[in-house]
This record gives C-alpha cells, structure tokens and sequence, in this order.
C-alpha cells in the first residue's frame, strides 16, 4: 500500500503525536509498505528530515501554547488537497492526537476530498471527542459512567451532584493534558481556569477510586485489558509519557470482570459509532462497578503504547497491529471513505 502518515499538527499532543507518527511510519516500511510523512502544521516531510522532528522525544509538559499558536500559521487544513502525498495514498494513516486532528474536522475534510483515512469517521470523532455527550450517549447504551456536570456551576452544585475529591478537565483534550484532582472546594475555581486554557467546556466528574484499565477494540474485537498503575491518583500526561511514571501491563481479572470490561467497552465503542480501533478507558471502584471514563478515537501509537501492549499481550506485533488498522480502513465494507 501507498501510506500517507498525517501527524505533528498544533495541538497540545502535537508532541505525542509526532512520537506515534514516526514509529507508525517505521512500522509500516519494516512490512514493505511506501510510506511518506506529512506534518499537519508544516506539510510533507523529506525523508531525511524526519529524525528532526522530535530529536528529545515526548516531554514531561504539552508544549508551549505560544509556539503551538506560531505553528498554526502554517497549518495545511484547506491545502490539504493539493498535497501530492495525500493524493496520491491508498490510505492515510491518523497519527493524530486532540484539535482539529481528533475531534471530526480533518476527517470531514478527507471525506470531502474523498481520501480514505484510518479510524472512526467525523461524526463518531466530533462525538467522543466531546467527553459530556460521549457519556450521555454511553450511559444510554446501558454502561455505568461517574457523575459529572459541566461548568460554570456552583460550589452547592458540585457538593451536591458530584462531591468531593473530583476531577475538573477540559471536555475536548486527551492525554490528560489540563486535568486536576480537586480534594479542596477552595482549589475548584483555580482548576477550572486552568481547564480553561485548554477548552471553553470544562467537566467536572466524580473522582472513582480504584483500579485503572482500559480496553483496546480492533476491528470489532476487544483486545486483552491493560491494567494501569500510576505514581500519581491521576495518570496525567506526566504519568502518561515520562519513564518510570506509570506501569502498564496485562490486567488479571476474574474471568467474569474480564468479560464484563471487554463487553462494556464494545457497548462504548458501538453506542459512539467508532470505526477501525479505539481505546475506551475504565475505572473499577471498590464495589466492582466498571465506570467508563472516555473514548480515544486517535489513541497513542508508539510501540510503548496503551494499544500496542494490548496488541502484544493478544500475540500481535506492533507493525501487524499497524498494517491492520490500516487494512482496516482500505477494505472495510459500506464505509464512505
């Protein structure tokens, strides 16, 4: 296959994002596929210029808001078109995390322009993206969701509906970029404007003690449970994507929790409409309660990845999970694109 990876772009998982652009690409030409890179933010990448694009890596912080802001001028969006690279694919790989990237535009655009792409079209992406109408839609689908309202509300509106210790984030972010834990009712005001900087919709959930795991979906098959153990009570993008912050491995379970985790996250992954693969994130509280968390329509593609591991615990490499999802886009019947 022709690959176009479409990655970089200008939010604040840009950098992530380059990570799981550049192994993806890797990935792909170790299976013989001709693979060319585009940066959403800059355009087509030489290849000879790609180890520049993240030569430190992922940091502990989402980088800057002001270069994230210079880089937008430059963004490809409604030239995309006309990139030969992207023409020309038989597939575009979404290596792709948070912005216009994840939340429904640029697939919007792909399909405009008629250009098959990897993962859920633009409307399951504009859903999931937005975590307070994934949760109606999922709670609807019969699968258990913490409490949560949106701000701007009151401090009695918080105490009553949600209490505390809760969660203030962005509703439209993903690698937990802008998330805080709020144990104080006086740190609520600070940690909504800090969710603020990041998105004018702010959710404010029930913090759910308890066991971390998420559940990888391929196809329409889910993938064994990865359990997730933090050094933090919220695996945050410091946790996410600096060594030695988090563990991240095969979950053991009772066989009826395993199958209740891989059912529920199907029933989310169905319920959003998602496409290709996906990532649904759990917690399961003290009582046993299985609560979905959020979506992740582009999740993290590294090799070291959520996804990945999950592939690997299921006897699947990362380049094979790679040529998959995008066969999956090239051959699935009845898709638009």
């Amino acid at each position: 296959m022709k690959v176009a990876v479409l990655t970089g772009g200008t939010s604040s998982e840009r950098d992530v994002a380059l990570a799981s652009g550049l192994e993806i690409a890797a990935a792909l030409r170790e299976r013989r596929h001709a693979v060319d890179i585009v940066d959403l933010a800059t355009g087509f990448v030489p290849r000879e210029h790609e180890a520049a694009l993240l030569p430190g890596g992922v940091g502990r912080e989402p980088p800057p808001l002001d270069a994230l802001k210079e880089l937008e001028r430059g963004m490809l969006t409604a030239g995309l078109a006309e990139v030969p690279a992207i023409r020309s694919a038989d597939v575009v790989f979404l290596a792709l995390h948070g912005g216009i990237g994840e939340d429904g535009t640029l697939q919007a655009l792909l399909d405009v322009i008629g250009v098959r792409y990897t993962g859920s079209g633009h409307l399951a992406a504009a859903v999931a993206m937005d975590k307070d109408v994934a949760k109606r839609l999922v709670r609807d689908a019969g699968v258990k969701v913490p409490k949560w309202l949106m701000a701007p509300a009151t401090l009695d509106d918080v105490v009553r509906m949600v209490g505390f210790p809760c969660v203030v984030k962005p509703s439209r972010e993903g690698s937990s970029v802008g998330i805080s834990l709020v144990k104080d009712p006086e740190r609520l005001e600070q940690a909504i404007a800090e969710a603020e900087v990041w998105d004018r919709e702010v959710m404010i959930e029930e913090f759910i003690p308890g066991r971390e795991l998420t559940v990888a979906i391929l196809g329409d098959v889910a993938l064994p449970v990865i359990e997730i153990i933090a050094r933090k009570e919220l695996f945050d993008y410091e946790c996410k994507y600096t060594p030695g912050m988090a563990q991240e491995f095969p979950a053991t379970l009772a066989p009826a929790t395993d199958e209740a985790l891989k059912g529920a996250a199907l029933a989310a992954h169905r319920a959003l409409k998602l496409g290709g693969y996906s990532r649904i994130d759990f917690r399961v509280g003290p009582a046993g309660d299985i609560l979905f968390l959020e979506a992740n329509t582009l999740p993290g593609m590294t090799a070291n990845s959520l996804i990945p591991k999950a592939a690997r615990a299921a006897g699947i490499s990362f380049p094979d999970l790679c040529e998959a999802i995008a066969r999956l886009a090239v051959t699935v019947p009845g898709t638009k694109r």
